[in-house]
């Protein structure tokens, strides 16, 4: 088979894939799942949803903070006792200090979630309010001017 005969051959099933290589995984609008599309295709969120995320954020950063270091002191000990004698100490070390580096980032992503919802929530109620302040001021200017063509 010549080299344009073959790439002809993966072109044509690279063709073939392609209808289907971009599916979302979606039920039929008979099914169910977690998935709901509104009239625009879009996905929504309510504010329920936000804050129970940012809760579970929070509670794992609280626990991880509390828990995750129960084994740091007795680990450390451990490596400082074996580290003269045995190469294991320096191993054991060494995974003592990546488990505090990987604790920390953990529990600063978790902050970081959580901050930023409750951050979320605080600036959308704001906005909430800014934009009905402007339809009520628009109300009274409507007033206003409906008041003002009826006397001509």
């Amino acid at each position: 088979m010549s080299f344009d005969d073959e790439w002809n051959q993966l072109v044509a099933a690279a063709a073939e894939r392609k209808s289907t290589q971009m599916r979302l995984n979606k039920l039929d609008d008979g099914g169910g799942g977690g998935y709901a599309p509104t009239s625009q295709g879009e996905l929504t969120v309510r504010q329920k949803d936000l804050a129970e995320v940012g809760d579970a954020a929070l509670d794992l950063y609280e626990r991880l903070r509390k828990d995750g270091d129960h084994a740091r002191e007795s680990s450390g000990s451990a490596a400082r006792n074996l580290k003269g004698d045995f190469e294991i100490g320096g191993a054991l070390d060494h995974v003592t200090t990546r488990w505090q580096q990987q604790l920390r980032t953990l529990t600063d992503a978790c902050a970081h979630i959580s901050n930023h919802l409750e951050y979320t929530d605080r600036a959308h109620a704001g906005n909430e309010q800014h934009i009905s302040g402007l339809f009520n001021s628009l109300s009274t200017l409507d007033q206003g001017f409906d008041e003002r063509t009826r006397r001509r």
